[in-house]
């Protein structure tokens, strides 16, 4: 109940203070190349349940059908402004009405899409038993995802190989730790990480 009621106030608070800033990127976004301002792709939550993600969209309006669902480095299918927003995570925020509603937390782990959580039922299983977050420990340590995966012939057999791998045994460490202590910190790391 402590957790929800965190979660309530603290993203109500921050869609205010942002609303402005949300305005500028939503403009932004919208003149820089044709399709929705948000991209929004179903991800599994809580206890199996899907939902869609918020996010500013940072790609070409038809980019799922043209390519993988990761992305590495120089995509082409991202915009010029989504460059700026993923560099600084910035596309991220507008998750916090996913937490306002309810699909999500402010901390926890990372809500995956279907098809890769379907190839690791078994350790999902464990995982879904809490609200996904927009930040954990996986997010912290796969902050430059994208030039991880870089190095990979093939990003995405790398992605299911070993980073989907690693990023689990995190969200596993983040549910034995799981605790208030342990969600401000996160938060505080995350902050950390992105100035």
């Amino acid at each position: 109940m402590l957790k929800r009621l965190v979660d309530i106030i603290f993203s109500a608070i921050g869609l205010i203070l942002l609303f402005p800033f949300f305005c500028i990127v939503a403009l932004w976004v919208k003149l820089d190349t044709p399709g929705p301002i948000f991209f929004r792709q179903v991800r599994v939550g809580q206890d199996g349940k899907t939902f869609r993600i918020f996010k500013f969209r940072t790609m070409v309006a038809d980019a799922e059908s043209t390519g993988h669902q990761i992305t590495v480095g120089e995509d082409l299918r991202i915009t010029r402004s989504g460059r700026f927003l993923r560099r600084y995570k910035l596309d991220e925020l507008p998750q916090l009405v996913n937490v306002f509603i309810g699909d999500m937390s402010l901390v926890g782990p990372r809500p995956e899409v279907p098809r890769y959580v379907e190839m690791f039922e078994d350790a999902y299983k464990i995982v879904l038993g809490v609200k996904p977050g927009i930040t954990d420990f996986a997010a912290i340590e796969f902050s430059n995802e994208e030039e991880v995966l870089k190095k990979y012939d093939s990003p995405e057999e790398g992605y299911i190989k070993e980073v989907l791998p690693r990023k689990i045994e995190l969200y596993k460490k983040y549910l034995e730790e799981k605790c208030f202590r342990t969600d401000i910190k996160l938060i505080i790391l995350t902050l950390k990480k992105l100035l």
